[in-house]
C-alpha cells in the first residue's frame, strides 16, 4: 500500500480565499519510507500572506514573489500522489484548501475515501491527548527539536514518524509483529492493541553479502579458530 504523508502551508485560514504556499509529502510503501519526497513553495498569486499565519511559518511575501503558481506545479504534484492515500494531520484543513486549489482549475477534487486523518487517529488511540504534532513526537520519542517554526516538509517527515509509531513502529512495517484478534493496519481502523512478536517471517529476506564478503568472513572465522561464536549457528 502506498501512502503520502503530506503537509501544507497558506497564506491564512479561510480556504475560499486563503492559497497554498508549500506542500511537503513523503513517501510511505507498506508504512515504510521509500526516502522520496515532494517538497514546492507556491506564489499565492494576489493574496498576501496573514501576519498570523507569518508568525507559524515564517512564508514572507516576497520570498515567494519568484515562486512559480499553483497550476505551474499542479502536474507534478498529481504525479507524485497518484495511485496514493493522502495522509494528514488535522486532514480536513489540508484537504479543504487542496481541493480549492483544484477547483479553481476545474480539477476533480480529492474524495474523503482517498485521506487519512491522523489527527482523529491520535485521538482515537489517546483520547485523553494532547494530540498536536508537537506532543505526539513528545509521547513516541521523536526528536522535534529542529521545529522552530512549522514547515511543510519538516512537519511531514516528523508526521510520517508518528503515523509509523501510531501503527506498531518500524518493526510493524517490516513485518515482525501482529496484533490479536486480527485487528486491522488500515489508519482509519487503527485502535489501541497489544503488538505481539510473530514467530514467522512472512517474506525471506533478499541476499546481503557479496562472494567476496562471504570468503573474507570465513576467513576471520578461521583466523577465531573453533571458538568463533558464528560456527553455534550452523
Amino acid at each position: 500500500m502506498r501512502e503520502i504523508i503530506f503537509d501544507t502551508e497558506t497564506t491564512g485560514l479561510e480556504f475560499k480565499n486563503d492559497r497554498v504556499i508549500e506542500v511537503g509529502g513523503v513517501e510511505l510503501l507498506n508504512h515504510f519510507p521509500t526516502g522520496r519526497t515532494f517538497h514546492v513553495y507556491i506564489n499565492p498569486e494576489e493574496r498576501k500572506v496573514h501576519p498570523d499565519a507569518l508568525a507559524v511559518h515564517g512564508i514572507t511575501d516576497e520570498f515567494l514573489k519568484d515562486k512559480p503558481i499553483f497550476s505551474e506545479i499542479v502536474a507534478e504534484l498529481l504525479s507524485f500522489f497518484e495511485g496514493a492515500r493522502w495522509v494528514a494531520h488535522n486532514a480536513n484543513f489540508d484537504m479543504s484548501f487542496m481541493n480549492a486549489e483544484f477547483e479553481r482549475l476545474g480539477l476533480p477534487p480529492i474524495g474523503a475515501e482517498q485521506v487519512v486523518d491522523t489527527l482523529a487517529m491520535a485521538r482515537r488511540k489517546h483520547p485523553m491527548g494532547p494530540n498536536s504534532l508537537d506532543a505526539l513526537c513528545r509521547r513516541y520519542g521523536i526528536d522535534n527539536s529542529h521545529r522552530t517554526k512549522h514547515g511543510a516538509l519538516l512537519d511531514a517527515e516528523l508526521l510520517a514518524e508518528v503515523y509509523i509509531e501510531m501503527q506498531g513502529g518500524r518493526q510493524a512495517a517490516l513485518g515482525l509483529v501482529h496484533t490479536e484478534a486480527g485487528a486491522s493496519r488500515r489508519g482509519e481502523d487503527t485502535a489501541e492493541e497489544i503488538v505481539l512478536l510473530d514467530a514467522t517471517r512472512p517474506h525471506a529476506l533478499a541476499e546481503r553479502l557479496t562472494a567476496h564478503e562471504i570468503e573474507c568472513h570465513g576467513a576471520l572465522r578461521q583466523r577465531l579458530g573453533a571458538k568463533a561464536i558464528w560456527n553455534k549457528y550452523e
